[in-house]
């Protein structure tokens, strides 16, 4: 399901993590050449992906929501 990113965090390895409108969390990874994802590397970046749908495999499971920490971008 679709759902659109409201914001992000780091996780305990300090990768970037989108928050999802759902109350999901998704990694968001820029790892070359099997995720490319350059525009989560700088704050420009991931304010142009606020609002931006990504496929939440939770919500097709209907798993319980996600802790979403403070934003930091």
């Amino acid at each position: 399901m679709l759902q659109p990113i409201t914001g992000y965090h780091r996780d305990e390895d300090d990768h970037w993590v989108a928050q999802l409108g759902c109350g999901h969390n998704q990694h968001v990874r820029h790892d070359p050449p099997w995720q490319n994802r350059d525009w989560v590397t700088t704050a420009k970046g991931r304010a142009q992906m606020l609002g931006y749908k990504l496929d939440c495999k939770k919500c097709d499971e209907d798993a319980p929501i996600d802790h979403q920490p403070r934003d930091h971008h």
